[in-house]
């Protein structure tokens, strides 16, 4: 088997490369480094998979490489480079994300018409596709409905990836990823800083009064979930939800008592497109993928607490 996955310096891009290789794939990786967050994180993260024979990393921007070089051979493509991040989204940055979620997905899948070898594209979506669902928990047939200009391009690209596999018979699945965290998360997510400041003691930022809820995924259960859906029913939609939904106040109180220290918080209002509550129906995906989240949050917690303290002293 031969993997193509983009965004593989990301967070969930480099844990997915480890998992395929270790299932036995030939992994191309591809990553244009972009400067949403230092470059020096995404080196550590790709340490393990670049020690692989069999990992290849490609440097390049997916709008203007040789796609049909990069997909030749490649039995499945897992489409996990995008911009990410809802507060940044408004605003003058919007073309960065349509550039790099919307355009870079459509020359993607434009590249792999006529290729009968490979067998499924799995493209990674995001809960911010419902915006405020009414209907919790969350089923994948519920309206879509983004409350952020990063959602709508999830969103556009999700409708893209439909349109190829209806219209033009691609192989696709879509997983849509409810709040994932673990080991690597990128910086500007609230763990990571939430953790940060309980080992420093700096002071972290929380948006509104921390009584938002949360469905939290492990990030090597989000990973076994887009494994799987390589195998998916075409054109398949899942969601991937933890199973378990916290408050961002009780995720605090883990960290706190996980760490034995005091978090210094300063809150401040609610930020444009962050939406109260999410909550994933996950009934598709245990019953067509198999597919059960294993990971409890204090045990991810604990995993992600012990990789940023090693992460910190190799700062200091």
């Amino acid at each position: 088997m031969r993997a193509v996955v983009t965004g593989a310096a990301g967070f969930i891009g480099s844990h997915l490369c480890e998992r395929l290789l270790r299932d036995g794939s030939d992994v191309v990786g591809i990553d244009s480094f972009t400067d949403y967050y230092d470059r020096s994180l995404k080196e550590e993260n790709l340490l393990a998979a670049r020690s692989h024979p069999d990992f290849e990393l490609r440097e390049d921007d997916l709008l203007t490489t040789d796609l049909h070089r990069l997909l030749e051979g490649v039995d499945v493509v897992y489409h996990l480079a995008a911009q990410p991040g809802v507060r940044g989204s408004w605003g003058q940055q919007f073309d960065v994300y349509v550039r790099n979620n919307v355009l870079a997905t459509q020359r993607l899948l434009e590249s792999m018409l006529g290729r009968s070898n490979v067998i499924r594209f799995v493209y990674s979506s995001s809960s911010s596709v419902y915006g405020a669902a009414t209907t919790l928990p969350t089923g994948e047939d519920a309206p879509t409905k983004p409350m952020s200009p990063y959602g709508v391009s999830k969103l556009a690209g999700e409708h893209l990836v439909s349109l190829y596999g209806v219209n033009r018979g691609l192989p696709v699945a879509i997983v849509r990823y409810f709040t994932v965290y673990g080991p690597r998360q990128r910086p500007d997510m609230a763990f990571t800083r939430f953790i940060r400041a309980a080992l420093s003691g700096e002071e972290a930022e929380l948006l509104g009064d921390g009584e938002q809820s949360r469905d939290l995924t492990f990030v090597e259960d989000a990973v076994d979930a887009t494994v799987r859906a390589a195998e998916a029913a075409q054109g398949a939609v899942f969601n991937v939800g933890g199973g378990t939904r916290a408050t961002i106040n009780e995720a605090i109180a883990i960290i706190e008592e996980s760490t034995g220290k005091p978090i210094s918080i300063r809150r401040r209002d609610v930020a444009a497109g962050d939406v109260p509550h999410t909550w994933a129906d996950t009934t598709r995906a245990r019953t067509e993928l198999g597919w059960l989240p294993s990971t409890e949050l204090k045990d991810g917690l604990a995993k992600q607490i012990e990789w940023l303290k090693r992460l910190l002293g190799a700062e200091s």
